[in-house]
């Protein structure tokens, strides 16, 4: 563990450090409605995959920018979103992150997060905990949806009538406050620790949470599925909670059925 945290650390700050290199000259193309790409993505991309490549040559490699390299026999996968909330990147707004992950055989074992305008590092291991710039964090401990504060993701051009719209409503009118901020990865971050209370969102792809999905697991929170069962990579739309109570609270106002 600790030669793949290192990896994952190394490697976000130095993609951290493309992305502010980049600022204000950069291009931009659609890869489709309400996703943006840029110069920066690919380029900090590029450097992450190099870094990992370097370190762990046997290891695949899951990126959200470039072709994936992952054989049926790779016991360990990185998991890699150069640059969570473009969107808030093209607009200037100081809200984006580098998210790195690695799974072994399926199951998280290392991430780190690093928002590089606050110089904000988060890290976790399976086991070991989470931190912020190596200290120690632990999710709060509201547990009464009236007193959360609730991050939640939401589709693009999401419509009245809509699930989503509907969930959004009903968790609005039983919680302290919602925010939509544009970066699931920070989102899990400051759930993780307590900032937020809660997450959830029901788009996202496993590149855009591995990581916050275990750093607020090692922080003490919850993260289960969209329907309450085990988180899964394969369908990685999480619902996080800073604790039990509270997961089981959000759970009633989304008005999910629960496995």
């Amino acid at each position: 563990m600790p030669e793949l945290i290192s990896t994952c650390e190394v490697a976000a700050r130095g993609a951290g450090k493309v992305l502010l290199e980049f600022l204000g000259r950069y291009s931009v193309r659609k890869k489709g409605p309400g996703d943006l790409v840029t110069d920066a993505d690919l380029a900090a991309e590029q450097l992450i995959r190099q870094i990992v490549a370097r370190d762990f040559p046997d290891h695949g490699f899951i990126g959200e920018e470039s072709s994936n390299a992952v054989t049926p026999d790779c016991e360990f996968v990185w998991y890699v979103d150069p640059l969570d909330g473009t969107m808030n990147y093209v607009r200037g707004l100081g809200h984006f992150a580098v998210s790195i992950a690695v799974a072994q055989r399926g199951e998280l074992v290392a991430g780190v997060i690093y928002d590089p305008l606050t110089d904000e590092c988060y890290t976790a291991t399976a086991g070991g905990g989470s931190q912020l710039n190596g200290h120690p964090i632990k999710t709060s401990n509201t547990t009464a949806l009236a007193d959360a504060m609730v991050a939640v993701g939401m589709p693009v051009h999401a419509q009245r009538g809509q699930p989503a719209v509907e969930e959004f409503l009903n968790v609005l009118a039983r919680c302290q406050g919602v925010r939509r901020m544009g970066s699931s990865a920070l989102n899990l971050c400051y759930v993780a620790d307590g900032r937020f209370d809660a997450y959830w969102d029901t788009k996202t792809s496993a590149w855009d949470v591995a990581a916050g999905v275990l750093i607020v697991r090692e922080a003490g929170g919850i993260v289960s599925g969209p329907e309450g069962g085990p988180f899964r990579l394969d369908r990685p739309h999480p619902v996080a909670s800073a604790n039990a109570g509270l997961h089981l609270e959000l759970f009633e106002a989304l008005g999910r059925r629960r496995d």
